[in-house]
């Protein structure tokens, strides 16, 4: 009965000295691989965030969502007063939406185009250091200041290049905005495929506006433009049966813009567009011909933008 208390005791003792600490010691090193596998998924989840444009967690987020979006937005080549410019005007178009929205997320759809330093490095190749650094000086150089009126964010449209004037933001989006007046914009006739051309064959007008107006119909020779807005693009049009904006012409058939002319040539029918884009706010050819003027990006966005001043943002994080 002795030995067999004291064997008892001998195998309690081996198994205290040698199997328990072996065990304590797996169930610590899982315990921990566990915890730095969480710890890394968390910063994955972090950097993923960080990386996206949704979320703005500190202003130097904010600056690097902006560098995206210039570099997205104008080319690389531009001058660098342009370049300044463009980031003023991205700063504060963002600026207006989380303004607007009393948040810190910028959303992907708000308008203006991004892409990442990934993207950038695919898109610029052997260039990528020069553009890069060129564009990412551009956006320091304007770090934190945007345009406002009424000590609000402006809403800071931009397109690439104007018919020879901006237009009214009352003709594009029916809204009056009084920082958003047509201005001269003249040097844009410069820019490349500032004039472009597009044809379409009856069947195939008749095809495109049926998809828009179930009852639509055109006879021979049914097109006119029946008036423009005081900056030349197309204010009202009649085509078939339907009597439409210029903007609605240029949306249903792809156009470069809503300046158009319209002629018919042997059964065929062309759009002849100027300039590129909405017309409404800063011309971004425009801007780059004003700054190899020595135009400054502040004269740039103070002809572009009415009545704006300047002012620092720091995002609501």
């Amino acid at each position: 009965m002795v030995k067999k208390i004291f064997s008892m005791i001998f195998i309690y003792i081996i198994v205290a000295m040698i199997v328990l600490p072996a065990l304590i010691t797996y169930c610590s090193y899982h315990l921990q691989k566990q915890q730095q596998t969480q710890i890394l998924q968390q910063n994955e989840e972090q950097k993923s965030e960080i990386a996206t444009p949704e979320i703005i967690r500190t202003s130097s987020d904010f600056e690097a969502y902006i560098k995206g979006v210039v570099a997205a937005e104008m080319p690389a080549l531009f001058q660098t007063e342009a370049l300044k410019a463009q980031a003023v005007s991205a700063r504060t178009y963002a600026a207006r939406k989380m303004y607007e929205n009393n948040s810190n997320a910028v959303p992907y759809d708000i308008g203006q185009a991004y892409i990442t330093v990934e993207e950038m490095k695919q898109k610029w190749g052997e260039h990528f250091t020069e553009y890069y650094n060129k564009i990412s000086n551009a956006v320091e150089q304007t770090k934190g200041e945007i345009m406002v009126y009424d000590n609000e964010p402006i809403l800071a449209v931009f397109h690439s290049e104007s018919a020879g004037k901006t237009e009214d933001a009352e003709n594009v989006w029916e809204q009056e905005i009084p920082y958003l007046k047509s201005v001269d914009s003249s040097l844009d006739k410069n820019a490349p495929d500032f004039e472009k051309s597009i044809s379409y064959t009856y069947d195939e007008l008749i095809k495109r506006f049926s998809n828009h107006y179930k009852d639509f119909s055109l006879d021979n020779n049914q097109i006119k433009i029946l008036s423009h807005t005081p900056a030349g693009y197309v204010q009202k049009i009649q085509i078939g049966n339907k009597t439409l904006t210029g903007r609605e012409i240029r949306e249903i058939l792809n156009l470069r813009s809503s300046n158009f002319t319209v002629s018919i040539q042997n059964n065929t029918i062309v759009f002849t567009t100027k300039g590129y884009g909405h017309g409404a706010g800063m011309s971004q050819y425009g801007a780059e011909f004003m700054a190899k003027e020595g135009k400054t990006y502040h004269e740039i966005l103070q002809h572009y933008y009415t009545g704006i001043s300047f002012s620092n943002y720091t995002p609501p994080v």
